[in-house]
């Protein structure tokens, strides 16, 4: 290879594209705060290849365009400087680019990407930019069949719709913090007060088996019944991988998880796994918050008084400042939070996601000082004298 890492990363980008093996680019760690993250993936176009781009801003909005294939090398340059950290997901292979603040860069990657792409048959896109965006998962996946989620022909039943795409779009936010995981080796994942483990057999799936990835995966409940119903579903579909412990989330085992996950974790179940995620250092964490009732016990606002005494608009206050809150004691241990929609409202009225990656990034101690202070003053603020008792009921 080439001596210098970008130079390489940008070679490996056109050749994936133009032999039509690239899956997903993704660019992250801005050295300009203002620099959205971008994804890209190739698509049909007017019956020409292209790469087509999405940039999420920092306020939610999303823009779309896209690079002719092949690459214009000035444009591919340009559109990868500003990032310090770049991952190439291709059918032959991934390769990561890293810049560190020092300047240094270097490329990771197998040896032999370069002559596996030159050698790996064209498979030209038939996803058209105007059609809905296909799904990480088929339907005939053996797991979604042993949950009763698809029939034997790979036909999703039509009561498990909703739960099929919410499972589909938990799994594209698990593609969407990839690069917050370790590149090579080993990946832990805990899925704590994971119910019927419906997303972690998908996740468990989707890093196992698409990715080839291997996995140690920890569900974690307080139901025997389903923990041994699960634990049966893993030794039949072959996941030998995953665990299943009948156990309360604050007495979660010891260990260094790279992801975590919870899917709604009732009232302060889902405190009780941030706090447990934060404690074991995960790497990332993706929650979706269930109920909100514990913060309205608490709160001793009086400027807020005209919506919280009525209870409808209560529980939409509580909701926002509950997660509000999470958000903020996240930042403070050291992550980068967004709070965004996990899948269609209509598929669920629980939908906001908690999407945390360990801070890496300069300034990272100015940016958790600043949510500490922030947290205690939202405390003071909402529960004057009861910050302690809402602390307590929390942890």
């Amino acid at each position: 290879m080439e001596n210098n890492p970008l130079d390489d990363l940008l070679s490996l980008v056109s050749l994936a594209a133009e032999g039509g093996a690239l899956r997903r680019l993704v660019l992250s760690r801005p050295t300009d705060a203002r620099a959205p993250k971008v994804t890209g993936r190739l698509c049909a176009f007017r019956g020409e290849t292209v790469l087509a781009l999405e940039s999420a801003e920092a306020d939610g909005k999303v823009y779309h365009s896209r690079l002719a294939v092949p690459t214009d090398a000035a444009a591919l340059r340009e559109l990868c400087v500003p990032y310090a950290q770049i991952n190439l997901l291709t059918a032959a292979g991934d390769a990561e680019y890293r810049r560190a603040t020092s300047g240094k860069e270097t490329l990771l990657c197998k040896r032999p990407l370069r002559s596996a792409l030159s050698t790996v048959g064209v498979t030209l896109p038939t996803e058209g930019l105007d059609r809905k965006k296909r799904h990480l998962l088929s339907g005939d996946e053996p797991f979604l069949r042993y949950l009763g989620i698809a029939d034997g022909g790979g036909r999703i039943h039509d009561k498990k719709q909703a739960k099929f795409r919410q499972i589909n779009r938990f799994l594209e936010h698990v593609e969407a913090i990839l690069p917050a995981l370790p590149p090579e080796g080993p990946l832990t994942v805990y899925d704590l007060c994971c119910g019927k483990s419906y997303l972690s057999f998908a996740v468990y799936h989707y890093l196992k088996n698409v990715l080839g990835r291997e996995v140690d995966m920890l569900c974690l409940d307080l139901k025997q019944d389903v923990m041994d119903f699960c634990a049966e579903a893993a030794k039949a579909l072959g996941f030998s991988g995953m665990r299943f412990l009948c156990e309360d989330v604050r007495r979660t085992p010891a260990g260094h998880p790279h992801l975590v996950i919870s899917l709604h974790s009732c009232d302060v179940a889902t405190d009780l796994v941030l706090g447990t995620a934060i404690a074991l250092g995960a790497d990332a964490v993706l929650s979706t918050p269930c109920c909100h009732r514990t913060l309205a016990r608490y709160l001793s606002c009086p400027p807020l008084a005209f919506a919280a005494r009525e209870p409808q608009l209560c529980q939409k206050l509580a909701e926002s400042l509950t997660d509000g809150l999470r958000a903020l004691r996240l930042t403070a241990a050291g992550y980068r939070v967004t709070a965004t929609e996990l899948t269609d409202p209509d598929d669920t009225p629980k939908n906001t996601l908690l999407r945390a990656v360990r801070d890496t990034g300069r300034g990272e101690a100015e940016r958790r000082a600043r949510a500490e202070d922030e947290y205690r003053e939202a405390l003071a603020y909402l529960f004057s004298d009861r910050a302690d008792d809402y602390l307590a009921a929390i942890q």
